[in-house]
């Protein structure tokens, strides 16, 4: 059986890439993903505390985040759609169209 704190260090790996793509990236595809590698770091936690403790609580949460993370997907590349159509551009600092 694999250790606990395996899926601890893979999980914080993950993190901190996905928080290093958030912070550093210019493009809106890539921010998207890095915020996709921080939630799946999140449900790695879930599960493996689920699995390590025998408690199915952990893996409802992740089926949770999972599909939350599919609407999120969907609504952010509708966005981004109208944003190609109208700027043309995928880079953060370029677009201003939604500061009210």
């Amino acid at each position: 059986m694999v250790p606990l704190w395996w899926y601890i260090l893979l999980a914080v790996v993950l993190f901190v890439i996905g928080a290093a793509g958030v912070l550093l990236r210019r493009n809106i595809l890539v921010v998207l993903m890095s915020l996709e590698l921080l939630l799946n770091s999140v449900n790695i936690n879930f599960i493996a505390f689920g699995r390590t403790y025998d408690d199915f609580r952990g893996q409802i949460f992740a089926i949770f985040v999972i599909a939350i993370t599919a609407a999120e997907v969907a609504v952010a590349l509708g966005i981004l759609v109208a944003l190609v159509r109208n700027k043309s551009t995928l880079k953060v600092d370029d677009v201003t169209m939604m500061k009210g």
